[in-house]
């Protein structure tokens, strides 16, 4: 069974309540695994999550330890999670550039999918900052350097612009609610788009692939419209495939 691993999809909230003269706290985790785990389980892989605060120390240090995973996914899990380790940035302990494993992973034959998201591409405030990263040279889309976030509060429908194998069957795609701008690149290949800017871009890298799916897999760009339309584990599981040079999907 091939493995596939996601890194990121998690957030912690820290909220004040001011009721007059009073206030308190409370706190909240949350994640947002759940409908690429329903995807990927129920297309047949093994899954595994491994959130953002456990990401910071737990992602792979080694291509070895790396490349036990069929195909890594990044959503939204912004570039500094993993350039500074506890030991680097406490201690000033030299540590592995794990973006640069990701780089050679890709080149040596290896999937990877990034995710949009607030902290991926570009991402909020600029935070994401992957385009600084090695990782950027194994995408199929160039990634700003500002804020790309376009949000869309009134929903904006993705449109199929090249006859692929990962969108076959899929019919009209449902509305979103934003994205992360990127730029097109010669070394990648734009399947659909929204507002002209790549929404799934496709690259091959060495002897690896990549893919950019520019919105979120989840809340809240992903309505429940995108997350339950009975599309969403067909096109995941198809981007997989492609990725990991597997025969189509059958779903």
């Amino acid at each position: 069974m091939k493995k596939i691993l996601l890194a990121g999809e998690s957030w912690m909230s820290y909220t004040t309540h001011v009721k007059g003269f009073d206030s308190f706290y409370t706190s909240a985790y949350e994640t947002g695994e759940k409908y690429l785990k329903r995807a990927y389980e129920d297309g047949g892989y093994e899954f595994i999550f491994m959130p953002n605060h456990l990401a910071a120390e737990e992602f792979p240090f080694t291509i070895e330890e790396l490349s036990v995973y069929d195909m890594i996914i990044l959503s939204d899990i912004g570039a500094n999670t993993l350039l500074l380790p506890g030991d680097t940035f406490t201690k000033s302990i030299k540590r592995p550039n794990r973006c640069n494993l990701i780089r050679d992973y890709v080149r040596n034959g290896g999937a990877l999918l990034m995710v949009g998201g607030y902290l991926t591409f570009s991402g909020v405030d600029g935070k994401g900052k992957w385009q600084d990263t090695a990782v950027q040279e194994v995408l199929p889309v160039q990634i700003l350097s500002t804020d790309d976030r376009m949000e869309h509060c009134e929903g904006i429908t993705p449109v199929t612009t090249v006859s692929h194998e990962i969108l076959e069957g899929l019919g009209p795609w449902p509305n979103v609610l934003g994205y992360n701008r990127t730029l097109r690149r010669e070394e990648g290949t734009v399947i659909a788009e929204v507002e002209g800017n790549p929404f799934l871009a496709i690259g091959e890298f060495g002897k690896g692939r990549s893919a950019a799916f520019t919105t979120d897999c989840a809340p809240h760009w992903a309505p429940p419209e995108f997350c339950e339309w009975k599309g969403y584990n067909k096109l995941f599981v198809n981007i997989a495939k492609w990725l990991m040079k597997e025969e189509k999907a059958s779903l």
